[in-house]
């Protein structure tokens, strides 16, 4: 099944690397018997479906989280290996589509306008008048 990231890339399934073994948690005596748990492993470094930009953009973004230029993905949340492995796609797909995004537009630094800078003093007026009236009258 291919991954489908974003409608210009999209992963095909021989390139993504499946593994499954026993999961733990609960599931009584069938998660003895089963490999529930799922890795899926997709390797940046030797795809074919990703531009040279893209990829360059993967491995600097993702420097972390890559092994010898390959990310893994681990998921044991279900029960179900198939559900397991509907899950680990998502993730997958997620971390990439994260990853290829634009990033965000820089923040301008602004000044505060004349009237709220206004109303925080005379919020802060207030808050002290009624921090004085607390006060114990002193006994001259």
């Amino acid at each position: 099944m291919d991954l489908e990231v974003s409608p210009a890339l999209t992963i095909p399934a021989a390139e993504l690397q499946w593994k499954f073994s026993r999961s733990s948690g609960p599931g009584g005596q069938h998660v003895n018997t089963s490999d529930s748990r799922v890795q899926l492993t997709w390797n940046v470094d030797e795809s074919t479906s990703v531009s040279d930009g893209q990829r360059d953009i993967l491995l600097t973004r993702l420097g972390g989280r890559l092994v010898a230029g390959a990310i893994t993905v681990t998921v044991a949340e279900q029960r179900s290996q198939l559900r397991n492995r509907e899950v680990a796609l998502e993730k997958l797909g997620n971390i990439l589509r994260g990853a290829l995004a634009p990033p965000a537009a820089l923040r301008r630094a602004t000044t505060p306008t004349r009237g709220s800078a206004r109303r925080h003093l005379a919020a802060k007026k207030r808050r002290s008048e009624t921090k004085q009236q607390r006060q114990r009258p002193t006994g001259d």
